[in-house]
């Protein structure tokens, strides 16, 4: 599955989604200029893992996405499954790091307590 963008991509986004696949989400702005050197990466990842509904987020575009939660450092990653968000911070921008973090069994992942429900946002915005 191709990286996906809530401004151009709704519909793939909510089909994956209600199908069940692994959110991965980066949280990211477009000034910053790790971000937009991790986008081809964080693209790259997504071919990888077609399992997966891969999401780029902008902050300052999507300030509504994250509630009352801020994203300082970047880029950030969430990575959710139904309701419950299996990984929510920022990462190095390495395709290694959601690599690992994807080869783990996350099936007995304890849910983040304190992270936004960046699943529930994708289902109502259309």
């Amino acid at each position: 599955m191709p990286l996906l963008s809530p401004d151009t991509d709704a519909a793939a986004l909510h089909a994956g989604i209600r199908s069940g696949q692994l959110l991965v989400a980066c949280l990211c702005a477009e000034w910053c200029g790790s971000c937009r050197s991790y986008r081809t990466t964080f693209t790259e990842l997504a071919a990888r893992h077609p399992e997966c509904c891969f999401v780029w987020v902008d902050v300052e575009d999507h300030a509504d996405a994250l509630g009352d939660f801020d994203v300082e450092n970047f880029p950030t990653l969430l990575v959710q499954r139904g309701n419950d968000v299996l990984f929510f911070g920022p990462v190095l921008p390495h395709a290694g790091v959601v690599e690992g973090l994807l080869s783990r069994d996350l099936s007995t992942a304890s849910a983040v307590a304190a992270a936004p429900d960046l699943r529930g946002w994708l289902l109502e915005s259309a």
